[in-house]
């Protein structure tokens, strides 16, 4: 899988809280009422724990999983700073945070190879936030087979849908986003990745295992208070644009310099999905 660094993540951070959709994260709540273990894959530095963790109730025992050290490092650093108070309790951390209790272990785990290893502690809840996209529907069907043989809740966040809109116009808007979403369907580690259609995907996998599914926008709204998330949006929109070689890198190198010009705006398209199992 292609990494990310702890910088960027942070960056998008705020996007992607105030992207979410609060209705599925109330949905989510209300079908977890009682203590939740959770397991968060390709956890980055703990975003998607400090979005969900709020919601969810007082008693929380999460599993963070991710391929990279450094991620994992990073998301012990951050979440000890969120908390109000942390303790560490064995390789995990305990946090303490507006009357609630979070356990947080952390796993280093490739799941490139498939799923299974990260699931095998029974959770009530298996989440994800920025990840689908890069996966193929192979991989996407393991998930959803393990996750039902678990009898878990699945939600997901910010898979990426394809729809960009950009302003003010450029004349390369059509052909970079083209060249951009090629490039998405490349292997990522994972297969060939289903970028756009990786919701549908989710979707029909769970609902194939008797799950009730809801999905919901939850598009970036970036403007000039983003300005530094859109610049390094530009770069890499226009970088993977040109590896393709479907544009000129110079065509990229001028679209990605216009995109830096003051008053430039994007909304970037996300999906939210929620997947909650049949009645026992």
């Amino acid at each position: 899988m292609s990494g990310f660094s702890p910088d960027w993540l942070a960056l998008r951070e705020p996007a992607d809280h105030a992207a979410r959709d609060p209705g599925l994260v109330a949905a989510l709540a209300r079908v977890l009422p009682g203590p939740v273990r959770a397991v968060d894959l390709g956890c980055g530095s703990g975003s998607n724990l400090r979005a969900l963790a709020p919601h969810l109730g007082p008693d929380q025992d999460w599993v963070l999983v991710d391929h990279d050290p450094a991620l994992l490092i990073a998301a012990r650093s951050r979440l000890a700073a969120w908390a109000e108070r942390a303790e560490a309790a064995g390789d995990g951390l305990v946090l303490h945070r507006d009357g609630a209790r979070i356990a947080v272990r952390f796993s280093a785990l490739d799941l490139a190879a498939g799923p299974e290893a990260a699931l095998s502690e029974a959770p009530h809840l298996v989440t994800a936030a920025a990840l689908f996209d890069l996966v193929s529907e192979a991989w996407i069907a393991a998930l959803a087979r393990e996750v039902a043989a678990a009898g878990a809740v699945f939600y997901t966040a910010l898979t990426y849908d394809g729809a960009e809109e950009w302003t003010p116009p450029h004349p390369a808007d059509a052909a970079i986003h083209a060249a951009f979403l090629a490039h998405q369907g490349g292997d990522k580690g994972f297969g060939p990745s289903l970028g756009p259609a990786a919701t549908a995907a989710l979707a029909r996998a769970f609902q194939a295992h008797g799950y009730a599914v809801e999905t919901a926008n939850s598009p970036w709204r970036l403007g000039p208070g983003e300005a530094a998330l859109l610049h390094q949006l530009a770069e890499g929109t226009a970088r993977a644009a040109a590896e393709t070689g479907r544009v000129a890198a110079e065509a990229a190198e001028a679209w990605r310099e216009a995109r830096r010009a003051p008053g430039t705006g994007a909304v970037i398209g996300h999906r939210d999905l929620l997947a909650v199992p049949p009645p026992a």
